[in-house]
């Protein structure tokens, strides 16, 4: 970080001491013919990362004290495509889990979908419009633990339905996390997500809401899926779909709920963007 003020959304060096490890021993394996590893902090590179995540800026805008855009994308690109992304994940998800008392992995989750808005530039090919919910964009899945932690994701066409987006869900859930037994899920998921579930040896069952209860009322086993979804849109970059590649609305997430693990592993947090 050098001389520059930190922005609200870096690392702290006990947050960094979670994550610099992985990093540092993914970059010794990446040593060139000529024995160069490149010359950018790998945590700045993070924090520019990170920093985009929660204010939504452009590439173009990332601040000048910030590793500059090619390098931020570079990277970011990079973990996407070879899994850093996702195994960082993993790692501080399994440790959020002991530091809870719980096993590594769970044996149940919730699923849920959320539709989003497409910028302008996002290429019509991945984008198509919820019927239901009248929202042309895409449309993130969510299968979550029981403490919120996120398991799986799936980012897809918004015209693509809750049952397919369900179907994908579990299976990833099944490939990634086979301890799973058990999915909660709402009305919006029908039959054919509940046989496919059955098929992977998971039992789904739908939990719908109250038709008598009055205003907001969470709703048994879901309520936490729904929950993290609107901490997900804390991360403004997360607010829209922006993306011009769903595999990057994917890493986003990763990303977002990443940033969320470090502080609950630390104990800290970062300031809202919401003015009180």
């Amino acid at each position: 970080m050098g001389d520059r003020k930190p922005y609200p959304s870096d690392v702290t060096d006990e947050q960094w001491a979670l994550i610099g490890p992985f990093l540092d021993a993914w970059k010794a394996k990446r040593v060139s013919v000529s024995g160069h590893q490149g010359d950018y902090d790998l945590r700045e590179i993070v924090n520019a990362i990170l920093y985009q995540n929660r204010t939504g800026c452009q590439w173009a805008y990332l601040p000048h004290d910030l590793p500059q855009k090619s390098a931020t994308y570079y990277y970011f690109a990079l973990w996407r495509d070879d899994g850093t992304d996702q195994a960082i994940h993993e790692l501080l998800r399994c440790q959020a889990r002991e530091k809870a008392g719980r096993r590594e992995d769970p044996t149940a989750v919730a699923l849920d979908t959320q539709s989003l808005r497409a910028a302008n530039h996002v290429p019509a090919a991945t984008t198509g419009k919820d019927a239901a919910k009248r929202v042309p964009g895409r449309k993130r899945g969510l299968a979550v633990d029981a403490l919120g932690l996120i398991i799986a994701v799936v980012v897809a066409a918004a015209s693509i339905t809750d049952n397919a987006i369900g179907i994908k869900l579990l299976d990833e859930v099944a490939e990634h996390t086979p301890t799973v037994t058990r999915a909660w899920v709402d009305a919006g998921f029908k039959q054919d997500v509940a046989v496919h579930g059955a098929v992977l040896g998971i039992d789904v069952e739908i939990v719908k809401r109250s038709d008598t209860d009055q205003g907001f009322v969470p709703v048994r086993k879901r309520w936490i899926v729904e929950q993290v979804n609107g901490t997900l849109m804390l991360h403004r970059r997360l607010a829209r779909e922006y993306e011009s590649r769903p595999e990057s609305s994917v890493s986003r997430t990763l990303w977002a709920s990443m940033a969320n693990m470090v502080r609950r592993l630390t104990g800290t947090n970062t300031p809202s963007w919401r003015h009180r």
